[in-house]
């Protein structure tokens, strides 16, 4: 019964980059009332190609048939769905001046960041980890009582 049981996923498509493309992925998504969890495009270097990695939850079976469709749409070249892989998200963190500067470059150095701005008033924190590293990075993060935290998206490359 496993193939019944929603686990986090993550798909790697490589399309054509022009218009629209994404719109046509996420609603394979939406079609089936799957939420995105996560979404990044990046440009593939020295090509006319992106990288789209999306982090999702789902049933084996389900992501079997988006895997199918999505090798259907006329842009996308690959779908690959992760079995092993380096995963990695990133985090900008905001703190107020009153922090203590070295209390926090050490919460962001146990977690892959460091300190990357220092204003009048604020000091400016980023991270790059594993999502669930980072999750609790921003657990960790609340007793310097951040500002503003922005989460960035998952990427994630075959080993």
């Amino acid at each position: 019964m496993k193939n019944s049981i929603n686990e986090r996923r993550v798909i790697s498509v490589i399309v054509l980059n022009e218009s629209s493309v994404l719109a046509r992925i996420t609603a394979l998504f939406a079609g089936r009332g799957y939420n995105i969890e996560s979404l990044t495009v990046a440009p593939i270097p020295d090509s006319d190609m992106s990288h789209i990695t999306i982090a999702t939850n789902g049933s084996a079976k389900v992501m079997e048939q988006i895997t199918k469709q999505l090798h259907k749409l006329i842009p996308v070249y690959k779908v690959i769905e992760h079995e092993e892989m380096v995963e990695k998200e990133m985090v900008l963190a905001k703190f107020p001046i009153t922090e203590h500067l070295s209390d926090v470059g050490a919460l962001c150095a146990a977690y892959n960041g460091g300190i990357v701005n220092v204003g009048k008033e604020m000091i400016i924190a980023m991270v790059a980890d594993e999502p669930k590293r980072i999750k609790h990075f921003i657990e960790a993060a609340q007793r310097y009582n951040p500002y503003e935290i922005v989460r960035g998206g998952v990427v994630a490359i075959e080993r």
